[in-house]
């Protein structure tokens, strides 16, 4: 099978991304191919018009979790596709769902890694344009969550700050505003919350902002998602909850259910009350009205990059 590097010029503040296509042209294979993506959905549109002249292929996003989120809504149609990610973004959180994710970046171990079946979460949304639907990989974010990625997206354009840096400043700034939503949520058809909240997090994986584990009890091939609404708290209540929540461990706190709800569910639907929301979709964001998320079990064929014993040419180690 052919594969095909899906490089985000703009990944990483655009330095990561030249240093690894001079890597991706190193490479000694016969069956590649290298594409630099020229826009916001060019790598979506690429794919899929890859598979419709040539067919099936690995296609590994060189990016963040918004190009992998391109790429995967470009191949899912089409049967036999992989995709992979080499994670040069800012967050690449879909990848710290795997062991050893330093392989990651490792571009050989890509082309010769196994592929494993994931979930995906399809998403329909009333927009401004007219109903979208897509694919998520990794999480949706509502609120306090949301407003820290905007917020991150403009603070990377100012020199001398990284993307960790951004994404810190940004939760401080955040939290001075406070700003939340306002959302009526159904969870399976039932309504569970209708009010103000301070974020809430739709997951197909764990993590979230460059590896905070927020949604701990979510995975990527259970059937489900996972749902956090984390309610409408003081600023010092928040302050106290943000250690543990960046950690994982925030479940586990005593009487922490009165402030989280937190579970896995098939169907979510999700209408912000008194005008549009904003909706992060895997790092990258829109607005939207009312929203319906569901899981699509086994959606698409992910590759796990794995090491190869250079004398035997074997497998020796997976990610």
């Amino acid at each position: 099978m052919k594969t095909v590097f899906i490089v985000n010029p703009c990944a990483g503040q655009g330095n990561s991304a030249k240093f690894l296509i001079d890597k991706l042209n190193a490479l000694p294979l016969d069956e590649k191919e290298i594409y630099i993506t020229k826009s916001v959905g060019d790598a979506t549109r690429f794919v899929s018009r890859y598979c419709e002249n040539y067919g099936p292929a690995r296609f590994i996003a060189c990016g963040g979790d918004g190009t992998l989120s391109e790429v995967l809504n470009g191949a899912i149609h089409f049967e036999n596709t992989e995709i992979g990610v080499i994670p040069i973004g800012t967050g690449n959180d879909f990848c710290r769902n795997f062991e050893n994710r330093d392989l990651f970046n490792d571009a050989l171990a890509q082309t010769v890694g196994r592929s494993v079946k994931c979930d995906a979460i399809r998403y329909t949304s009333s927009t401004e344009n007219g109903i979208v639907t897509g694919y998520c990989a990794n999480m949706f974010n509502i609120g306090f969550d949301c407003n820290v990625a905007d917020l991150t997206a403009k603070m990377k354009k100012k020199p001398l700050i990284s993307g960790s840096l951004a994404y810190l400043v940004s939760i401080f700034a955040t939290l001075i505003a406070k700003r939340g939503a306002n959302l009526r949520i159904e969870i399976d058809g039932v309504e569970r919350y209708n009010g103000k909240i301070l974020l809430t997090s739709i997951a197909n994986g764990c993590y979230c902002g460059g590896g905070i584990m927020s949604n701990p009890i979510a995975s990527i091939c259970d059937g489900k998602i996972n749902i956090n609404i984390i309610k409408y708290v003081p600023r010092y209540k928040f302050l106290y909850l943000l250690p543990f929540y960046m950690k994982g461990s925030h479940l586990k706190l005593k009487n922490i259910q009165k402030i989280i709800l937190s579970e896995k569910c098939a169907k979510i639907k999700i209408t912000p009350i008194g005008g549009m929301m904003r909706l992060c979709v895997d790092g990258e964001i829109i607005d939207a009205g009312e929203t319906e998320f569901e899981i699509c079990h086994d959606a698409f064929r992910f590759v796990v990059p794995c090491m190869l014993d250079k004398t035997h040419n074997k497998e020796l180690i997976h990610a």
